[in-house]
């Protein structure tokens, strides 16, 4: 049944965008990379789950009810990510791009925590590796209402995951940095506005820095995490003049979580446990 999973909501949310982005921003993404990216991180889920513990999901525990059926959610997640963001001539490049993310979830890990995103894994690896692709930052131009409306959703993913603290920490800290930098160039504060509203930089912010599987577990690592990541964007952006470097930073400063899981421990999050939260405010 769907919507017992918060994955789900995610799933929903992401194919509006794609369609809503194809519709209205008239991108160049041809629908055929769309279905290459979905059946190659689907297809190598799959194999890579039979491959390593014969199951695409771990058991629940025991005093937890059981989970809807095995599913695929979090590869479509991946090849929903990839398709709103990475641009690509080839159909290969984007075939390389999603069997490599889904496959960076099985080889870079510590333990059983993955600490790549994997849709970010993707893009990065795919701008490396091949001429053709490339990620456009301004897809989403600086409508308000794209805004309000990744805020919404966003903020409704964040809520069921609690994962607010990320974003917050992350928005928060690059938002006094560019501020500063606004008031040291004597900058006027449309100018501030202009670099801030950012249809890709709140689905970045709500929808990939807070992936709850491969961020720091506690509270504490996550802000810390999050504020790197937003310096380090900051830097990039404004000193080396990368356009992408959200994307960069996050790829570059995902290792630290494995320290700062260390330096301060807490469960790592489960969707089994999510869907069984949500399950019971569903019934109450």
């Amino acid at each position: 049944m769907l919507f017992q999973d918060i994955r789900d909501y995610q799933i929903l949310f992401l194919s509006l965008f794609l369609v809503l982005g194809i519709g209205t921003r008239d991108w160049t993404l041809r629908p055929e990379l769309i279905g290459v990216a979905i059946a190659t991180c689907l297809s190598m889920q799959w194999l890579l789950s039979t491959v390593v513990s014969g199951k695409a999901i771990a058991p629940p525990p025991p005093l937890l009810p059981s989970p809807p059926p095995p599913s695929l959610r979090s590869a479509l997640i991946t090849s929903l990510g990839l398709s709103l963001l990475l641009r690509a001539e080839y159909w290969t490049t984007m075939a390389m791009a999603a069997a490599v993310a889904i496959a960076s979830k099985f080889v870079f890990k510590v333990g059983e925590k993955h600490f790549f995103n994997p849709a970010n894994f993707g893009i990065i690896s795919a701008l490396l590796l091949t001429p053709d692709a490339w990620v456009s930052p301004g897809q989403w131009g600086e409508d308000w209402w794209y805004g309000l409306l990744f805020a919404g959703t966003g903020g409704m993913i964040l809520h069921l995951v609690g994962r607010w603290d990320t974003t917050a920490a992350f928005l928060g800290s690059y938002a006094v940095l560019e501020a500063i930098r606004n008031v040291w160039l004597g900058w006027t504060w449309d100018v501030y506005c202009h670099r801030l509203m950012s249809g890709s930089l709140l689905l970045f912010a709500l929808f990939m820095v807070t992936d709850p599987r491969s961020i720091p577990n506690a509270r504490i690592g996550r802000v810390v995490w999050a504020v790197c990541i937003a310096i380090l964007t900051f830097i990039l952006r404004n000193y080396f003049f990368v356009s992408t470097a959200v994307f960069w930073a996050l790829f570059a400063l995902a290792p630290l979580t494995i320290l700062l899981d260390v330096l301060w421990s807490a469960p790592r999050f489960s969707w089994t446990s999510s869907w069984f939260f949500l399950k019971t405010n569903n019934q109450q």
